[in-house]
């Protein structure tokens, strides 16, 4: 096993990979260039986007607005991870939801579309956005797997969050059109979103548009009326998408952003809409935080216009219909440094692979015994206290040259994952002294591992839903 490579003392937050060393128990990552980074990301919140033969491509970048006043490294850290674990308990019961309601909802040839995706720095989340055309305007949102609904910050707004594009208005797009509530995409609304009882979307009055209410155990929500309008996606046109037009929006979470897309497995789902266009299947490759480039995600299946440097795995996903939007694979195994990690969890390790949570993870069994091993093959450094969710921290002040233990994700038919370095460790402090693995543990055994995005970086991530699987490959994801 080969352990080279290193970091440097003074490493800062997500430092950009040096390459991954597919025979080696060990990650290199070198020091890079904060400044640059920053600079060539001032100003460029409006996101390309191409078609390249059939494909539509969406840039994805890193999202960072600040209207607020500066905060500091570890205070920013702290917000966003209290935030990210807010959104893991929603998820949880979410998921709880939908195996109690029990809901019907229905999850060709496809031309193929890609869209830049990057990261959501500038917009104060962690998440990746997206840039699209809604109505003849534009409108930077979150890229969600999770969520069963496109959703926008509407105008007139009557309590919504800061965003840096202009608000939609539906008064200037001439194709606007609200959706009644005798549809049935205000039926399909009701069952995605767990509301019971015809009326449920719309009052009981029943007003002339559908109303939709998102609500997330942070104190976030969305809430709006139903809509139609004509959705851009490099060029490409869909006709009639249906996505929420909110006028009541607030939550961290969203940061500077116009809103959601919602890329789950639902009937209203972005996927679902426009499997006419590309056959229920899109990818993304997610970028570094601070890199001098973009990721982007692929709406279809022409896979020549990826740039994996390694034969696309497959996994199926987990069949099960009561599963909502989530798209779950099972997790059969964990390898840290090259050791298989031993763990009762595994035999029951349905996981969601979720873009729109940042941290992964696991059910205190299977976190417990990645944490034991990566402590064994850590154990020459000091450890340092836990921070916010993350409770494996060292302190690295003064070391030279750290060897970052691999770590790879194995799922059924033996389809094995390697995170890349940059998503192995969290870097709090810009001194070192306080770094920490990046996964935390769920409350219970009870609960359903989330496979985040800081695991999934310079991956191309394949989602076939009419194949029922998920395919992975490394890339360099780089858009320019």
């Amino acid at each position: 096993m080969a352990w080279g490579a290193c970091i440097a003392a003074l490493l800062l937050l997500l430092l950009a990979a040096t390459g991954g060393n597919g025979n080696g128990g060990v990650h290199c990552l070198e020091e890079g260039s904060r400044s640059r980074s920053r600079r060539a990301l001032q100003g460029r919140h409006h996101l390309r986007s191409r078609a390249v033969g059939g494909a539509t491509v969406l840039e994805l970048r890193h999202h960072s607005f600040s209207s607020a006043p500066s905060k500091s490294r570890e205070e920013e850290a702290d917000a966003l991870l209290s935030s990210d674990a807010a959104r893991v308990a929603s998820l949880q019961r979410r998921i709880e939801s939908y195996r109690l309601i029990g809901n019907d909802a229905a999850a060709v040839a496809a031309s193929k579309a890609q869209v830049p995706v990057t990261s959501g720095a500038k917009l104060r989340t962690l998440n990746y956005v997206a840039t699209v055309g809604l109505g003849g305007g534009e409108a930077t949102v979150i890229v969600d797997t999770a969520s069963e609904l496109t959703w926008v910050q509407c105008a007139p707004c009557e309590s919504c969050h800061d965003q840096q594009d202009p608000l939609f208005d539906p008064t200037s797009s001439p194709s606007y059109a609200a959706v009644p509530c005798n549809s049935s995409s205000c039926d399909a609304l009701r069952v995605a979103a767990g509301m019971s009882g015809p009326a449920a979307a719309c009052g009981g009055d029943q007003p002339a548009a559908c109303g939709y209410t998102l609500s997330y155990r942070d104190g976030s929500y969305s809430r709006g009326v139903l809509a139609r309008d004509e959705l851009s996606l490099a060029g490409e046109a869909i006709d009639g998408f249906v996505f929420g037009c909110g006028t009541s929006n607030q939550g961290a979470p969203f940061g500077g952003t116009s809103g959601l897309m919602g890329l789950g497995r639902s009937q209203l789902s972005l996927v679902s809409q426009t499997m006419d266009q590309f056959g229920g299947v899109f990818s993304y490759c997610l970028p570094l935080k601070e890199s001098d480039s973009s990721g982007s995600l692929v709406l279809g299946d022409d896979s020549s216009v990826y740039r994996n440097s390694t034969p696309i795995v497959y996994a199926s996903m987990v069949s099960d219909p009561l599963q909502g939007p989530f798209y779950f694979l099972n997790l059969t195994g964990i390898t840290v440094g090259g050791q298989e990690v031993e763990s009762s969890g595994f035999s029951a390790g349905k996981v969601i692979v979720d873009s729109g949570t940042v941290i992964t993870s696991l059910v205190p069994s299977i976190y417990n015994a990645v944490k034991a091993e990566f402590l064994s093959q850590f154990a020459e450094y000091p450890q340092a206290p836990a921070f916010s969710i993350l409770d494996t921290c060292f302190n690295m002040t003064g070391f030279r040259e750290v060897q970052v233990p691999s770590l790879k994700l194995v799922f059924d038919g033996g389809v094995e994952v390697e995170v890349d370095s940059s998503g192995v460790l969290y870097f709090v402090s810009s001194d070192s002294s306080q770094v920490c693995l990046a996964m935390a543990a769920l409350g219970s055994e009870y609960e359903t591992s989330i496979i985040g995005n800081y695991q999934q970086k310079n991956l191309r991530v394949i989602f076939d839903t009419s194949a029922s699987q998920v395919g992975f490959a490394q890339e360099a994801c780089g858009y320019i």
